[in-house]
């Protein structure tokens, strides 16, 4: 059995629930986001950090405590149901880039305060529901894209050997150790500098063609196409995921209507009821049937047939 949440606690949620849930905050939030960015993009420039040094400082304070009144704001709003606030992994993506903030190792050291505050700026996802569903799509497709890093590792380091067997001593700019051999493939992945490494390899022979063709067929077409299909999938899967959700979310209300709705149904039921019998009506009822009986009695024991009263007596109780 489930107890109310506190009055107080109650009203609270109501009240934070509906500034968090107005467009216009989610507008604002999100202002402040790109102020943030367009700010920490104006920190590059070392002589407008010097002439405005105060000024951007404070725009930096300013930012700092909008987003902790947010997030006070996020946490009020959850008051009568807690557990809620700590399901939305958002939630917990926001409060974590808020709160760091106020750390003594991140405030003290500028480079880590900066790559805090340019985290902020993927909270711009929590507003664009395209931009959420890619985040959700990159995340789902992470356990695929091990697999593949792993596979084409693989296929790297295997070619890379041979590569420097075939190609070491006649081309060791590319091919003369391990680790160039590697960069070399790397770089021919992405088909830079292939001409002029198909035209190294001819110079020793052209098998080097037979090296060259399989190694692009397998990294740059099929490996490729294989994470464009991880991808792909993933994003299919977080398009489910976020409809759902919304879906979830619509039936909510919905679903709050109906119970009231039935409520609302059994209270009129219960005073559309019937009333019950008064004392006084039971008690004028079973004296009736009282006196009913004993006239049966009479009638049984004395074998005539009643009067014209007795029956229309009888007639009206019955």
């Amino acid at each position: 059995m489930t107890t109310a949440p506190a009055p107080t606690r109650a009203r609270i949620a109501a009240a934070c629930r509906a500034v968090t849930e107005a467009p216009a905050f989610s507008l604002v939030v999100l202002t402040a986001i790109l102020l943030n960015a367009v700010l920490l993009g104006a920190e590059t420039y070392r002589g407008f950090v010097t002439d405005h040094a105060a000024r951007l400082h404070g725009a930096e304070l300013a930012c700092l405590a909008f987003f902790t009144l947010e997030m006070l704001l996020r946490l009020g709003a959850h008051a009568d149901r807690p557990k809620e606030f700590w399901r939305d992994g958002w939630n917990i993506f926001d409060l974590v880039v808020v709160a760091c903030a106020y750390l003594p190792f991140v405030r003290e050291n500028s480079t880590v305060l900066r790559l805090l505050r340019l985290v902020r700026v993927l909270r711009t996802a929590r507003f664009f529901p395209q931009l959420r569903i890619l985040f959700i799509a990159v995340s789902r497709s992470l356990p695929g894209t091990v697999s593949f890093l792993f596979v084409g590792a693989v296929i790297l380091y295997v070619y890379a050997m041979i590569g420097w067997v075939c190609f070491g001593s006649h081309d060791p700019a590319h091919f003369g150790s391990l680790g160039r051999a590697l960069l070399t493939l790397f770089l021919l992945m992405t088909l830079e500098g292939l001409q002029d490494a198909i035209y190294n390899g001819l110079a020793l022979s052209r098998l080097s063609l037979l090296y060259y063709g399989s190694y692009v067929l397998l990294a740059s077409f099929v490996l490729v196409n294989v994470l464009i299909g991880v991808v792909l999938n993933s994003l299919d899967e977080a398009r489910e995921l976020d409809t759902a959700a919304s879906t979830a979310e619509g039936k909510g209300p919905r679903a709050g209507a109906g119970k009231e709705a039935g409520a609302g149904t059994r209270v009129s039921t219960a005073v559309t009821a019937p009333e019950d019998p008064r004392p006084a009506d039971l008690a004028e009822r079973i004296a009736d049937l009282r006196q009913s009986l004993d006239l049966l009695e009479r009638s049984l024991a004395t074998p005539h047939r009643p009067a014209a009263g007795d029956k229309g007596r009888m007639a009206t109780i019955a």
